[in-house]
């Protein structure tokens, strides 16, 4: 199984924010972007015939290419490890229980004041 790299695995000059762009990656960038742009603008009317909108509005096509990019995007998640699901559920787990110890101590404590204070 390949090993994937994770956030904190990159060396200093190793990060993607690191890299240096040519000037041949900007030219195809303003390329890309002014191809866009032309085939953007222009009359409404010419943008799409009925039958094209009427095709992207049947519900089957759009459920699966929905699912087809939950996918994808499940592909690209960084699972943790399983040692580190056990970490951070274990402090999830010690952090909500002193939340709620916190929380059941003020609660005891106004509710005998307020109970000294008015009586019973």
């Amino acid at each position: 199984m390949a090993e994937r790299k994770r956030p904190g695995d990159d060396a200093a000059g190793d990060r993607p924010e690191d890299e240096a762009y040519t000037d041949s990656d900007v030219q195809d960038d303003a390329v890309e972007a002014a191809d866009e742009s032309e085939s953007r603008g222009g009359d409404k009317a010419e943008s799409g015939s009925v039958s094209t909108r009427r095709e992207g509005r049947r519900g089957g096509n759009r459920i699966g290419g929905f699912f087809r990019e939950v996918v994808s995007e499940l592909r690209k998640v960084i699972w943790p490890t399983r040692k580190e699901l056990l970490t951070y559920t274990g402090v999830v787990i010690a952090f909500v229980t002193v939340m709620t110890t916190i929380v059941a101590l003020l609660d005891y404590g106004f509710g005998k004041a307020i109970l000294a204070t008015f009586g019973n």
